[in-house]
């Protein structure tokens, strides 16, 4: 097993100022994508007193309140959040670049992120808003919840989303990558995964030994070799190459939060798949979608 140590990070490895995790403009290499990620306690609280930064807060378990500038003007908006990422979407928060925030909840919490002058509306994204798509087919069939991408929100250079994996099954997947610049072909984007693993419900194991894999490795744009077992917690970062497969362990669910921006003149996510592993995709033809999904708050016995 291999791990590039730039770009592959523990959990708490990257703790700073009360956060379990940061990535920002002060991480080796990185430039145009954030993302911070805690647990906060009953009476805690946490500022976001930057402006010149977009924002997404996202609930990874729990609920929160968000207590937010815009304009002169403080709102606060309560997260309702949910039981734990595998409990279906959860309403997020998009904050605008001249916003400044205070969080306050009990739960986990993420908050990805992206440095732009490019002000765009606050909004709230409801869970009952966030598209939710069931992507491939059969052991690739993977869910994701769509609420930062362009077309579901309006925001100037971040895309976000988040994909459960059920166990034993495979996503991220054909390798694909994203670090050139293709008009209308294939954009340039820097990359964030964060990582969450829990056993299948109804198991007796402990959710510590939960766990996935992931990979990464090069492409032509640059050098990269990342291949680890990912739990809780963990996070990845790809400035390049190609990445994938995200592969839950059998016995094990996996859930990561992608978070992506780059230096592109559009806000656009568009893919190149590895060319030898592309014709993976046809193979879906004709199968189903993995009856276990989608995993939502109204399915019995989720984690």
């Amino acid at each position: 097993m291999t791990t590039d140590q730039r770009w592959f990070h523990r959990r708490g490895l990257l703790a700073r100022d009360g956060w379990e995790s940061v990535v920002d403009a002060g991480t080796p290499g990185w430039r145009h994508t954030g993302l911070r990620v805690t647990h906060l306690t009953k009476g805690e609280e946490l500022q976001l007193a930057e402006t010149g930064v977009e924002r997404i807060v996202v609930p990874l378990s729990g609920s929160f309140t968000v207590a937010h500038r815009d304009d002169e003007r403080v709102t606060t908006t309560r997260l309702h959040g949910r039981t734990s990422v595998f409990s279906g979407p959860t309403d997020v928060l998009y904050l605008s670049s001249a916003s400044t925030a205070v969080l306050t909840g009990e739960g986990r919490i993420a908050v990805a992120s992206s440095p732009t002058d490019d002000v765009r509306p606050t909004r709230y994204i409801a869970a009952s808003e966030t598209p939710v798509e069931l992507r491939g087919a059969g052991a690739s069939s993977r869910q994701v919840h769509n609420f930062g991408t362009p077309q579901a929100l309006d925001a100037a250079r971040l895309i976000v989303c988040e994909v459960i994996t059920p166990a034993a099954n495979w996503s991220s997947y054909p390798p694909h990558k994203h670090d050139e610049h293709h008009p209308g072909a294939e954009s340039r984007l820097e990359e964030i995964y964060y990582f969450e693993a829990a056993p299948v419900a109804g198991s007796d194991a402990s959710a510590d030994a939960a766990f996935g894999l992931f990979s990464t490795y090069s492409s032509p744009a640059g050098d990269i070799d990342i291949n680890a077992m990912v739990r809780t917690g963990d996070i990845a970062l790809v400035p390049y190459g190609y990445h994938g497969p995200a592969v839950a362990a059998p016995g094990y669910d996996l859930y990561y939060l992608n978070v992506m921006a780059g230096p592109d003149a559009e806000r656009e996510w568009l893919i190149s798949d590895d060319p030898a592993h592309a014709w993976v995709r046809d193979t879906w033809n004709g199968q189903d979608v993995d009856p276990r999904l989608p995993y939502d708050n109204g399915k019995e016995g989720r984690h």
